[in-house]
């Protein structure tokens, strides 16, 4: 949503568009500590910085996929009679489903990421396992555990993006 707001509106964008850019360059394991202060530590906490990892580059994929709509489509819908948010939800946010896909790979490399770091101070998780594996000096399972992480990392792009990829650019007609 914050996407399309900026987007559409020449303030926000130049307001908030600045802060989202600013809040993109902080590595959402920085928010931790705030993190585990506000939500008094668990799961909690780590879901707000798996949130905050993803939603920044979701927001600006969003942004651009729709500031990047073809032009003879917007003015062929205006033709066509639409308008404000009929314009917005019927046209533009379809044209940009592209970038929208993007924005969702992305966001969720970077939620993988700031799960694996939260779970770093966590009690559990591979992200702990890791820590304990390396106090131990215990190189195999660290290995091992790299190796789990980039097998689901691929386990996902494979079987969920690449999936939704053909479709989308099989219904955008770049399928080939």
């Amino acid at each position: 949503m914050l996407g399309i707001i900026l987007a559409r509106s020449k303030f926000a964008d130049e307001t908030l568009g600045s802060l989202v850019i600013a809040l993109q360059s902080v590595p959402s394991i920085v928010w931790l500590p705030i993190a585990l202060i506000i939500f008094q530590g668990g799961g909690t906490a780590i879901i707000f910085i798996i949130v905050l990892g993803g939603t920044w580059s979701m927001t600006m994929n969003m942004r651009m996929g729709l500031k990047n709509v073809q032009p003879l489509l917007i003015r062929a819908a205006r033709t066509m009679g639409y308008k404000g948010s009929e314009l917005v939800w019927k046209v533009m946010i379809p044209a940009s489903i592209p970038s929208a896909l993007t924005g969702a790979r992305l966001a969720w490399a970077f939620g993988w990421r700031a799960l694996m770091a939260g779970e770093l101070l966590g009690t559990g998780g591979l992200g702990r396992t890791l820590m304990d594996a390396k106090d131990f000096y215990n190189m195999d399972l660290v290995i091992s555990i790299i190796i789990i992480i980039a097998i689901t990392g691929l386990i996902i792009e494979y079987l969920v993006f690449n999936k939704i990829e053909k479709r989308v650019l099989a219904r955008w007609g770049y399928a080939k």
